[in-house]
């Protein structure tokens, strides 16, 4: 089992893909990025995962999935919360 980071955009939707079965852990800024990690087992088959991203006060679905985490850009002026959906 390894902690692993993914970078993910500040978008909507996406995806990434990752070792079946990995438990994601946070999503948090790393200097200037937006990184998602994760705890893996490597040797397990990679599946397509998804995000979306909402910003605080945008409009979001009444089911938007499994709630990651918030994370806070500009020094606390734009503030976004992760969710992981069936996609």
């Amino acid at each position: 089992m390894r902690i692993l980071k993914w970078r993910l955009r500040v978008t909507d939707n996406q995806s990434l893909m990752m070792p079946a079965g990995a438990k994601v852990l946070d999503v948090q800024m790393q200097g200037d990025n937006c990184c998602l990690w994760a705890l893996c087992d490597e040797r397990e088959p990679k599946e397509q995962r998804y995000f979306a991203i909402y910003g605080t006060g945008n409009p979001m679905p009444d089911t938007p999935g499994k709630y990651i985490a918030t994370f806070q850009m500009g020094g606390g002026a734009l503030v976004f919360h992760v969710f992981e959906h069936a996609g």
